[in-house]
């Protein structure tokens, strides 16, 4: 696409927080695509952490209350914003998103072409499938196994479903500026023990199976520690750390809260993994860890093995394991060398395919596409429109 060619778009969020990954990847393509010349702004509620960051990074923001699928209130004001922005594209990323900003264009003069997010790979059902097929424009899935997902669940046309891997600035999630020991200083892990990190505690990430394995491998391996990170709240610190006890190895689970510094906390680690059986696209903190140069452990569920070359950028096991990952981690631990292979390997994949700026020069060439052949079909309408009437003087 031509930088010459600039465009008029709306990144449209309920959700807030950066502790979730939708957002984190909105925000980029957001102050991304602004970035290079856009008129690009964010569609979020009007106190949260996105609204916030915004305003202070200079990004342009649509407080909206975006209450529900139904809020008819924020679409009304939606639509407005719409005629007044000339917007062109209008990228929703997620469910409630979705049903606003679909809304707006029944009441707005102005048509965007309506791009969804989909970035779970829960099949679309009988009550979310019908939305995708009004006024769609396309659908941006984070890997080839949600696109799949979406196509036959949704009766989706295939060519409307596009793949556009996720992107990490490697500036940011750079191992040479992340400072790993002072996490590990603040966590109370000594220099000469090992340190396996997961992030996430939601069931469907697989910490049991995790804690399960390293249970495994612990007794070959006495200086192994091991970090859950991104605990939601103290309930479920407080189950991850009765798991441990169970598995009796209370005294080397750390179960730890949200952090707004994960360079650090990745490069804390000497093995990042997740294992992950349901739910998920491809694991961002993978992503990230391939990125901070360290070796990764991840599931074959989802778009993971899309990112991750088994025995290249890390290791593949299959989900629900323990003991195929207790063999995969004994590797990694046992193997200085393979370790570091892995490491430099995932660093090469990241850089490769899956940076911030790659991922903005699909999303830049999918939405020049879709306005030109918005733009097609325009004139063939009036041309066609000419045509009759013309017909109908000669009569």
């Amino acid at each position: 696409m031509s930088r010459s060619s600039r465009f008029s778009i709306l990144q449209v969020l309920e959700k807030g927080s950066f502790h979730t990954g939708s957002v984190v990847q909105m925000y980029q393509l957001a102050s991304g695509l602004a970035g290079r010349g856009h008129r690009a702004a964010v569609v979020t509620r009007p106190e949260s952490e996105v609204a916030e960051r915004a305003r202070r990074d200079g990004l342009d923001v649509v407080a909206l209350p975006l209450r529900h699928e139904l809020d008819l209130p924020s679409a009304r004001r939606l639509a407005r914003v719409y005629e007044e922005r000339n917007v062109e594209i209008v990228h929703a990323h997620k469910g409630i998103a979705h049903s606003v900003a679909l809304a707006a264009t029944f009441f707005s003069k102005v048509r965007p072409g309506l791009v969804v997010n989909r970035g779970v790979s829960f099949p679309l059902d009988f009550f979310n499938r019908g939305k995708y097929h009004v006024r769609l424009a396309a659908v941006v899935t984070v890997c080839e196994d949600i696109r799949r997902i979406v196509v036959d669940s949704g009766r989706i046309p295939e060519e409307k479903v596009h793949v556009v891997y996720a992107g990490v600035d490697p500036a940011v999630f750079d191992p040479a500026r992340a400072d790993g020991p002072r996490v590990r200083r603040e966590w109370g892990v000594p220099p000469e023990a090992k340190l396996l990190v997961q992030v996430s505690a939601r069931e469907y990430k697989g910490w049991r199976d995790l804690l399960a394995g390293a249970a495994r491998v612990i007794p070959a391996h006495p200086e192994l520690r091991v970090a859950l990170v991104a605990c939601p709240d103290r309930s479920v610190e407080q189950a991850v750390e009765r798991e441990a006890v169970r598995l009796r190895i209370g005294d080397r689970v750390l179960a730890i809260g949200y952090r707004n510094d994960m360079p650090d906390v990745l490069a804390a680690a000497d093995v990042v993994a997740d294992l992950s059986w349901g739910g998920l696209g491809i694991t961002g903190t993978i992503r990230e860890a391939m990125a901070i140069g360290k070796p990764v452990i991840a599931s074959t569920a989802g778009g993971n093995p899309e990112l991750v070359e088994d025995g290249v950028s890390g290791l593949l096991v299959a989900p629900r394991d323990p003991p195929a990952f207790a063999a995969a981690l004994e590797k990694v631990l046992g193997d200085a060398s393979l370790a570091a292979r892995l490491g430099r390997g995932g660093r090469a994949r990241i850089e490769a395919g899956f940076t911030v700026e790659k991922r903005l020069d699909r999303i830049e060439e999918l939405y020049a596409r879709l306005i030109s052949e918005r733009a097609r079909r325009g004139a063939s309408a009036e041309a066609r429109s000419g045509d009759t009437s013309r017909g109908e003087r000669r009569r």
